[in-house]
């Protein structure tokens, strides 16, 4: 029974991940949906395009929540029934693939940028706040969020591994889960990289047509 566990684990994550809160909260606050406008992207720097910092803040904090409850509820509670490193890695894994395909949402999801945070914050608090740190210090200097989630999520693999030049000798799933999390949120944001070096990437804090324009827009055509 105890070999069910994981399984049934990892499934629970899924699901969670897959509560797509760039949707929900923007419906329950009577604004439009993040997919019609904008990057189209059901995310919290996407919501941010709608004008509401406060719904941009909440879907931010739920989408990172959705990625630290698995992880964090397995490394309290799981020990007893046989959930170790392995089914932290697969939890995580799995939450940050409910965002990226949700299953309530026709499996059209977002990047996963604050779901992978909630990952590492979940297997660790400093892993969490030193990739965050990456972010924050990319985003400040050069404007650009896409860019500073590449940087970060290429920074968090190292985080994990070394802490002041000595190795962490973990569970190397847990290693692999976040190499695999960054590769395919850099995957995720291939259009953006693709903007960067053409030089056509919305800074943060530019001005972005508001969403019933951009809807407009597209009616007319």
């Amino acid at each position: 029974m105890t070999a069910v566990y994981p399984i049934l684990a990892a499934v629970a994550a899924y699901l969670l991940g897959s509560l797509s809160f760039a949707v929900i909260v923007t419906r329950v606050m009577g604004l439009s949906d993040p997919r019609t406008y904008g990057s189209k992207n059901p995310g919290a720097t996407n919501v941010l395009r709608s004008g509401s910092k406060a719904a941009a803040i909440v879907t931010l904090l739920l989408d990172a929540m959705k990625g630290w409850l698995p992880v964090a509820l397995v490394m309290w509670f799981g020990q007893p029934y046989g959930l170790d490193d392995g089914t932290v890695a697969m939890v995580g894994l799995a939450a940050f693939l409910g965002h990226l395909w949700p299953v309530f949402f026709r499996f059209e999801g977002g990047k996963g940028v604050a779901t992978a945070l909630g990952v590492l914050l979940g297997i660790s608090v400093w892993l969490g706040l030193a990739t965050a740190a990456t972010w924050l210090i990319i985003a400040f200097f050069f404007r650009y969020s896409s860019l500073a989630s590449l940087v970060a999520a290429a920074f968090a693999p190292v985080y994990y591994l070394l802490v002041d030049g000595v190795v962490w000798y973990a569970e190397g799933t847990i290693a692999g889960s976040i190499i695999v999390m960054a590769m395919l949120l850099a995957w995720r944001h291939k259009e953006n990289i693709q903007r960067l070096i053409e030089g056509k990437e919305s800074r943060l804090g530019s001005k972005k047509a508001k969403p019933n324009a951009e809807g407009a827009g597209k009616s007319a055509k």
